[in-house]
């Protein structure tokens, strides 16, 4: 690296849950990863959308159950607030009802604390780049509850389109994508905006969305 070169900007997160012992150790892990930066952690919704709001962290971990609150209560609490950091839910258990509230909040990932630390550090990384990390329980369960009717006034997807969002539902990053379709990445890029402005959306959370509300019968 040249003196002039820069590493790049850690991914800066912040935590919410209501287990000390737990919040604990999760930040001594996240903190041992030189890509990752806390910027800090609460048990309760109202003192962690304060800090979210004037921190503006890249992603924030949150806990399904925070005693007497929800994750859906922050979910509906940082909409109202503009917040736009990216929401990795960690918990140790969601019901299929409670998983589909949240993706339809937007929610970008949903990881179960049973799995191996490293398999987090991962994640964390492939969703503050923009990837949806969703288990396929969830999906087929949120598959159950669309409304087929609306898909008459969806625009129409081509078939690259409609493998590009394939394979983006089963949570493969943009060059993953490429590589199982032979296709560079900066052209999977462009079909992903293409998308974008096709369906009106921002983030691919938004598009897994919308692709599963409008879609799910060609997927």
């Amino acid at each position: 690296m040249s003196a002039t070169q820069t590493s790049p900007a850690p991914i800066r997160l912040y935590l919410i849950d209501d287990h000390a012992l737990f919040r604990e150790g999760l930040v001594a892990l996240l903190s041992q990863q030189p890509d990752f930066c806390v910027e800090g952690t609460s048990d309760r919704v109202a003192p962690a959308l304060e800090a979210i709001v004037a921190a503006q962290p890249d992603l924030v971990l949150l806990d399904v159950d925070l005693g007497s609150e929800r994750a859906i209560d922050f979910l509906y609490a940082a909409r109202q607030a503009g917040v736009t950091a990216r929401v990795l839910v960690v918990t140790a258990g969601v019901s299929d009802a409670e998983a589909i509230a949240l993706i339809r909040e937007g929610v970008s990932g949903i990881f179960h604390k049973h799995s191996p630390p490293q398999e987090l550090c991962s994640v964390v990384r492939k969703v503050a780049a923009g990837d949806v990390c969703l288990e396929p329980r969830y999906l087929k369960s949120l598959f159950q509850t669309i409304d087929r009717n609306s898909l008459n006034a969806s625009p129409t997807l081509n078939d690259r389109e409609l493998v590009v969002v394939r394979l983006l539902l089963r949570g493969l990053a943009n060059k993953e994508i490429g590589d199982r379709i032979g296709m560079s990445e900066s052209s999977v890029k462009s079909i992903l905006r293409g998308l974008f402005d096709k369906l009106g959306v921002r983030t691919r959370s938004q598009l897994v969305k919308i692709a599963l509300e409008q879609y799910s019968s060609l997927l």
